[in-house]
């Protein structure tokens, strides 16, 4: 019997490419671990009405460790025009499943690392004042608050008439009072103090961890002063049980400005969730992109790793695929650090640094070509030739 059983979801597009990479490097490094493959996604939708089934909630739910892929998401209106025509009529709604799982585990945890790999053409380079260039060695990871804030879900266009009496209470709403229902659109951005705590704590105990001298809390409280002041609140309590590590805060505006300076200044930034989600996708521009961006979702009982990256359906049909699979083959890295197989985690992050490094192997965005069926005939790798260099350095 196995040490270790993964759920397996593909979902969508390109994620039926990239996640059987992520196996291959695990086997080589022998994970000792059953897989057990789960739908999700977009055909989920379409055949049933449920882009997360509850197969898939059951499989979560015994065996806690989950490896995703990307899925397809769209608006409401447009997901109801693709469901099957005898499912129409049904009142289904199409929410996020990545998203409903977060909230259905509480996988209130999400981390973000945005690690620069040396030799890396996307990484970020700048000019210094005696005209020459540097590449600073950037080594970020953002903690994002994955269940509440502006992701939350609750939300109305024309919101019911009790909905609307309670917003008018607020002196702020006099402005909308007039607004037709039909032409108000209202979403609720919730923080509870509790979940802000979790997230702040988990961001200052990787700053412990990893010998890092301070943690950054990112919001806006000077704007959106009580749910940004509560997070900001939270994290000025939170610091007092970690002597020795600073914390800083700065507005999301301000940040997304400064970490095209001195990125290299933020280790760890912590956040809510639509802030969080903007950081690390500005931060993984700065180390090579969607391409090399991993994620762990981590609640109490359950964590799901994936790639921050969607499921790109233009190059799901080509053959063979050019996706870069180093994003989910990092996530895969994230989930060994999680059941306490960090040597092999690192072993993987070594061979993928080399074959960086070395520059013989580049996937379609590392040589900054257009993706398509072109690329290979252009000298970029195919995605398994991505992964045969990893494999190759694992040896």
């Amino acid at each position: 019997m196995a040490k270790h059983t993964v759920v397996t979801m593909p979902g969508d597009g390109i994620g039926n490419q990239v996640l059987p990479e992520a196996l291959r490097v695990l086997k080589a490094v022998g994970f000792d671990a059953d897989y057990i493959h789960a739908d999700i996604g977009w055909e989920c939708w379409r055949n049933e009405g449920n882009a997360l089934p509850q197969h898939t909630i059951d499989l979560l739910s015994k065996h806690k460790l989950g490896l995703f892929g990307a899925i397809t998401s769209k608006p409401n209106k447009e997901a109801q025009t693709e469901l099957k025509p005898e499912l129409r009529d049904k009142k289904f709604v199409y929410y996020s499943p990545i998203v409903t799982m977060r909230q259905k585990f509480n996988l209130d945890i999400c981390m973000r690392p945005c690690i620069s790999f040396t030799g890396n053409p996307l990484n970020y380079i700048r000019k210094r004042t005696d005209g020459r260039f540097e590449e600073p060695q950037i080594d970020t990871t953002v903690f994002r608050q994955n269940t509440e804030g502006m992701y939350a879900g609750v939300e109305w266009t024309n919101p019911p008439e009790n909905v609307r009496s309670a917003l008018s209470t607020h002196p702020k709403f006099k402005h909308f009072a007039s607004t037709p229902g039909p032409d108000l659109a209202v979403s609720l951005r919730i923080i509870t103090r509790p979940a802000a705590k979790r997230i702040v704590t988990a961001a200052f105990e990787c700053a412990k961890r990893r010998g890092f001298n301070g943690v950054t809390i990112c919001e806006k409280p000077n704007v959106v002063r009580e749910t940004s002041g509560m997070m900001e609140e939270t994290a000025k309590e939170v610091a007092k049980s970690y002597s020795g590590i600073a914390l800083w805060s700065t507005n999301i505006d301000a940040q997304l400005m400064w970490l095209n300076k001195n990125p290299e200044d933020y280790n760890v930034i912590v956040a809510s969730n639509l802030f969080g989600d903007i950081l690390s996708d500005a931060f993984a521009g700065l180390v090579g992109g969607l391409g090399f961006a991993a994620s762990g979702n981590i609640g109490d009982d359950v964590a799901v790793f994936e790639p921050t990256h969607g499921s790109a359906p233009k190059y799901a049909e080509l053959n063979p695929p050019i996706v870069n699979p180093i994003a989910m083959i990092l996530s895969a890295a994230m989930m060994l650090d999680h059941v306490a197989e960090g040597a092999k985690a690192e072993h993987i992050r070594k061979a993928i640094a080399e074959v960086v490094k070395e520059g013989k192997v580049r996937t379609y965005d590392m040589m900054r070509i257009p993706g398509g069926a072109k690329s290979i005939s252009q000298g970029a790798a195919s995605t398994n030739q991505m992964t045969d260099a990893i494999l190759e350095k694992l040896k």
